[in-house]
């Protein structure tokens, strides 16, 4: 169904472990040249259909109105090139992801993917590039591949030579310093109804911040508080998580708090194949952001880089002139207003280790060359069968800048249910916040809880 891309592959690359060796001076010095500074090919593909990348959007469009108001489309007089239906889906299978498939083959009446022009839009501040280019000769993983060593700030791993570090640089790519978003959930039945669940989320991605020493971050590499705000039933319930480097020395730190017991517990079961906070078991915990969390309980093979229509620069379903009803619908999402473009992306494929569980037996991840970001997740069940398919929309945060999520799906093929996570079409944007350490430490989470 693939057309590989040619790529030069060291010995390493299709092992299921982690290779430890880190690149040299010779393939870093790349970085900024036929490399992107964070490692993408520069260079677009041979018919031209994907442009070279010439710095990305680093320049607010007129429309914006500046830090925490909508991030307004940069590209309004974009028209499809084309539209994918199952009608025309034979043309184009060979640019599409198996769980692409299943949903045009599961909703042919009105399942379709409008394709517009590639517009490399992807960029960062230049202090991630810079630390990028340094930690391409000194990063390394150690604990078979859960403890993140000698990278900080930048991404870790931008000539990836594994699974591991691909999945890596995904989980630990600049997203702004301190955010907050509201990671609203909607849970949408058969019939096309939903229960919408709102849910305010504060991150301090501390390994991010320019020129912190990595001994100062006390093994973390971000804090994030999450307090459901709605329905009634749930208002009120919170989760606090420390994310951590070095998963051996120290694993994920997770505490909820019910105000059914009025007390903020340990939970260590926020994590893995757990089922996701108010997500009517649609979901699962590592799925939030694509995956998170740790990797151990997987092999981890690192197929190649491919081309395949994915979503990209998604600022009309972003739009605060939609309600969340036009968005969500019956069997998907509102595909009229969802943009696809033709992109590079490394393809990891994970399977289960021999010996421990996990909900999903197997899982290929998609991930974008250009900002290490997970863009789709072909999901499969213990007997083989495609099960869920994941896809991640996106924008480009222009005054930042960075690659924001604005729109999760997680179809279910099997149900004929989804779930759409992070849409805040009728809720404030996601905005940057000053946090402290203190701001996420239990005993001030805790009072937050009982005011």
């Amino acid at each position: 169904m693939f057309k590989l891309i040619r790529i030069t592959l060291c010995a390493g690359l299709l092992a299921t472990g982690p290779v430890l060796a880190k690149v040299s001076a010779d393939e870093a010095a790349k970085l900024g040249k036929e490399l992107t500074p964070v490692g993408a090919t520069k260079a677009g593909n041979a018919d031209g259909s994907i442009p070279a990348w010439d710095g990305g959007l680093t320049q607010a469009p007129p429309c914006f109105k500046g830090e925490g108001t909508r991030y307004c489309d940069p590209f309004p007089d974009d028209k499809p090139l084309f539209t994918i239906t199952a009608k025309n889906l034979g043309e184009h299978k060979a640019k599409l992801t198996p769980g692409q498939v299943a949903l045009f083959e599961k909703y042919p009446d009105s399942y379709q993917m409008k394709v517009y022009k590639t517009r490399r839009s992807f960029a960062n501040p230049q202090f991630i590039y810079d630390a990028t280019f340094k930690n391409a000769t000194s990063a390394t993983l150690g604990g078979n591949g859960e403890a993140l060593q000698g990278a900080i700030t930048g991404i870790p791993f931008p000539i990836p030579q594994n699974g591991h570090e691909v999945i890596w640089n995904h989980k630990v790519r600049y997203r702004d310093i301190g955010v907050r978003r509201w990671n609203n959930q909607f849970a949408v039945t058969t019939a096309g109804d939903y229960n919408l669940v709102k849910i305010q989320e504060d991150a301090f991605f501390v390994y991010s911040q320019p020129g912190i020493d990595p001994a100062s971050l006390n093994n973390k590499i971000l804090y994030f508080l999450q307090v459901t705000t709605e329905p009634a039933r749930l208002a009120g319930t919170i989760l606090l998580v420390h994310e951590t480097m070095d998963q051996v020395k120290e694993p994920r730190g997770a505490w909820q708090y019910n105000p059914g017991q009025r007390r903020l517990r340990r939970a260590p079961n926020v994590a893995y194949d757990n089922p996701g906070t108010a997500s009517d078991g649609l979901r699962t915990n590592d799925q939030l952001d694509m995956f998170n969390g740790a990797m151990d309980r997987y092999q981890w093979k690192l197929v190649g880089k491919k081309e395949i229509y994915v979503p990209a620069n998604s600022y009309a379903i972003h739009s605060d002139k939609l309600k969340y009803s036009d968005v969500m619908k019956k069997a998907h999402i509102n595909q009229e207003h969802a943009r696809y473009e033709l992109r590079r992306v490394w393809v990891v494929d994970s399977f289960v280790k021999p010996g421990v569980s996990h909900l999903y037996k197997r899982r290929t991840f998609y991930v974008d060359e250009d900002s290490w970001q997970i863009v789709a997740v072909d999901v499969y069940d213990q007997r083989d069968q495609l099960w869920r398919v994941q896809e991640g929309h996106h924008v480009i945060a222009y005054d930042k800048p960075y690659q924001l999520p604005v729109l999760e799906t997680v179809y279910d093929l099997q149900s004929a249910r989804y779930l759409v996570m992070a849409a805040n079409n009728e809720d404030a944007e996601t905005a940057s916040r000053k946090f402290t350490v203190e701001d996420f430490s239990p005993t001030s989470v805790s009072k937050l809880a009982t005011k």
